[in-house]
């Protein structure tokens, strides 16, 4: 495994990141999920991301048992808050960084996370109130370091207008089939210190080829059921991604190693969120950082997706 430092933190994080949405606590049971935490360590990898309502908890509860017994300065814990986690709790106003972060560290079982993240933007509450509330949060080391997800270059922009502690992550969706925050968030981040931790990095499964072009789905598959993979399951873009196993094949390589190796190939990006129901999964995926983009690679990956952009 191979480590790079979010943004502007202390925080040297593995280059592929194990995250927890609709994986543990949910549809992974409980032994396969401490399978997959045991084989991240076994990796190298150090890096946990989670968020209070993956589960309405549940995924919070489940690392909070995964990760008892673990010395704790030998991994790097991030969750979020935003959404809501009952019908009065929501958004990112004092009281409710105050009654989530505790409620998470409670679940989680440690004293701090590492990373405390703001899952979307609040508009709804003053971004003093929330920048003052984070804040307030860090001075009492309850959380590290504060980072955003999925925030408009504007509303980081006038969060780092603001006193006290900015934020040193953004967690956008960036992959081959998404490459939105390049144009804006990418450099606005990386003049200021923040560090890129990207979320589906293989577009939800579409990225490792095995939906094919004409092909039925697998009655048990997320892309069965999942409206946010609607997008990438159409026929360009399947015959697309098919476009790239010969390139995976010559550097010896899944086409999901190749695709975050694509992702990494980026020096604003910190780490890479990669989710998995089997510790196998998660060894092929870690392989991806012993992999080397040439340029002539990255000419034929865009070459492959002319068109669809």
């Amino acid at each position: 495994m191979k480590y790079r430092q979010l943004g502007s933190s202390s925080l040297q994080v593995s280059e592929i990141s194990l995250g927890s949405w609709l994986t543990y606590g949910s549809s992974v049971d409980e032994s396969q999920g401490l399978a997959c935490v045991r084989k991240a360590f076994d990796l190298g990898i150090n890096f946990f991301d989670t968020a209070n309502v993956y589960g309405r908890g549940k995924a919070e509860s489940f690392l909070g048992r995964a990760l008892a017994g673990v010395k704790r300065d030998s991994y790097v814990l991030a969750t979020k808050l935003y959404f809501p986690m009952s019908d009065g709790d929501e958004g990112l106003s004092r009281a409710q960084i105050e009654k989530q972060l505790d409620a998470s560290l409670r679940r989680l079982k440690v004293d701090h996370v590492d990373l405390y993240q703001c899952h979307r933007y609040d508009h709804d509450t003053p971004l003093e109130e929330t920048m003052a509330a984070l804040t307030r949060a860090v001075e009492q080391g309850k959380a590290r370091y504060l980072g955003l997800s999925e925030w408009a270059p504007k509303e980081i922009a006038a969060s780092l207008k603001l006193p006290g502690t900015h934020f040193v992550s953004s967690q956008p969706q960036y992959s081959m089939l998404w490459r939105e925050p390049e144009a804006e968030v990418f450099p606005l981040c990386a003049k200021n210190g923040i560090g890129q931790i990207v979320w589906s990095p293989l577009a939800q499964g579409v990225l490792t080829g095995k939906y094919l072009p004409g092909k039925p789905v697998p009655a048990d598959s997320r892309a069965k059921t999942g409206e946010f993979m609607q997008e990438f399951m159409t026929k360009p873009v399947l015959q697309a991604v098919q476009r790239l196993r010969p390139i995976a094949e010559e550097l010896g390589a899944s086409i999901a190693q190749l695709a975050l190796a694509w992702v990494l190939r980026r020096p604003e990006v910190s780490s890479a969120i990669v989710g998995v129901t089997r510790p196998e999964q998660l060894e092929d995926n870690a392989r991806a950082v012993e992999i080397a983009l040439k340029p002539e690679h990255l000419a034929r990956i865009d070459a492959a997706f002319e068109g669809l952009r």
